[in-house]
C-alpha cells in the first residue's frame, strides 16, 4: 500500500512526455494492457522474484538471521519499484530524456518512500511490529545492484522496442 500510493499515485502529475503530439493515435479497439505492457509486467516481476528470493537466500546462507533475510528481500521490492518507477515515466524514453526534476511530485514521494524504509528497517518499533532487523553498508550495496539491474533491464526493454519498432 505505501510504495502504491507514494510511488504510483505521484505518476499522476507527470509532465507529457516529448513529442507526445508527434505519434498516431491509439487504435480504440486495442487492449489499454497491450502484449508489451504485459511482458514488461512479467519481466520485472520474475526480475523482483529473483532478486528479493536471490538476496533473502544469500543471507541466510552467510548465517544472517531470518528477519535481516526478510528486511533485505522487503527492501530490495521497495528499492526496486523505485527504480522501476523511474523508468515508468515514459513507455518508450529514458528518465533522462523526460526530465529527472521534471516531476517534483515524483521526488516527494521518492523521498518520502526513502524515509518509511528507513524507518522499517532501522527504527527499534518498527523492527518489533514487523520482525524486521537493521542491515549493514553491504547488505544496502546488493539491493541497489539488483534495483539497478531492473532499471537497465527496463530501459534497454524501451531502447530495442525504439530501434527495431516493435509495437504492441
Amino acid at each position: 500500500m505505501t510504495t502504491a500510493v507514494l510511488l504510483g499515485l505521484m505518476l499522476a502529475f507527470e509532465p507529457k512526455e516529448p513529442g507526445l503530439m508527434l505519434h498516431k493515435p491509439r487504435n480504440p479497439k486495442q487492449a489499454i494492457l497491450t502484449k508489451r505492457l504485459m511482458f514488461r509486467i512479467c519481466l520485472v516481476g520474475l526480475l523482483l522474484l529473483a532478486g528479493a528470493f536471490g538476496l533473502f537466500e544469500w543471507e541466510l546462507s552467510q548465517n544472517a538471521s531470518l528477519a535481516k533475510a526478510r528486511t533485505v528481500a522487503v527492501n530490495v521490492f521497495v528499492f526496486g519499484e523505485l527504480f522501476y518507477l523511474f523508468n515508468c515515466r515514459s513507455l518508450n524514453y529514458s528518465m533522462f530524456k523526460v526530465g529527472v526534476f521534471s516531476n517534483l511530485w515524483l521526488i516527494f514521494g521518492v523521498i518520502s518512500m526513502i524515509l518509511l524504509q528507513l524507518l522499517f528497517t532501522y527504527w527499534p518499533t518498527m523492527q518489533a511490529l514487523f520482525g524486521s532487523e537493521a542491515i549493514g553498508q553491504e547488505e544496502w550495496l546488493l539491493i541497489l545492484g539488483v534495483s539497478s539491474v531492473i532499471y537497465v533491464a527496463i530501459g534497454l526493454e524501451k531502447l530495442i522496442v525504439r530501434r527495431f519498432g516493435r509495437r504492441g
